[in-house]
């Protein structure tokens, strides 16, 4: 028996707006922070709205500058339904590009690697598919907001 090969099917791009760096300091596994999402857009082909403002990005940076993300938010569709965002991946690259992440320089996308599996989670009928897709994103790390390309995974 011949298993089918999974393929991606674009979502929508999330502009995910953050707020001022939280520094928690050194914890068991690298430097701790805590970076607030306070706004931003969802838009796609299948989903389409707000990125409310509530949650945040609970970052582990270890000693090698890979950054740990693990992010808790929501979104407002355009036609009211509230979508949990529940995103967990990795930002990685060579020393000198993360070094200018981190001062909040422009850095193309293709220069690093930011990867994410999502889970997301409604009770709103209209949209329950959400809650039994699995999704990975892409992403770029800009000065004071993210954006992430959410793929369902089929």
């Amino acid at each position: 028996m011949k298993l089918l090969k999974p393929t991606l099917e674009h979502v929508c791009t999330l502009g995910v707006e953050l707020g001022s760096i939280r520094e928690l300091g050194q914890g068991r596994a690298g430097a701790r922070r805590i970076i607030p999402i306070i706004g931003g857009t969802v838009s796609g082909p299948q989903l389409n709205g707000k990125i409310m403002n509530v949650g945040a990005d609970w970052q582990t940076v270890f000693d090698s500058g890979m950054a740990e993300l693990d992010t808790r938010y929501a979104m407002e569709t355009d036609d009211g339904a509230v979508i949990e965002i529940i995103n967990y991946g990795y930002r990685d690259g060579a020393p000198e590009v993360l070094a200018a992440l981190g001062r909040g320089e422009p850095v193309p996308p293709e220069d690093y690697y930011m990867r994410t599996h999502a889970r997301l989670e409604t009770g709103d009928a209209r949209y329950e598919w959400v809650n039994r897709t699995l999704f990975v994103g892409t992403g770029a790390r800009n000065k004071s907001s993210v954006k992430v390309e959410l793929y369902a995974l089929r």
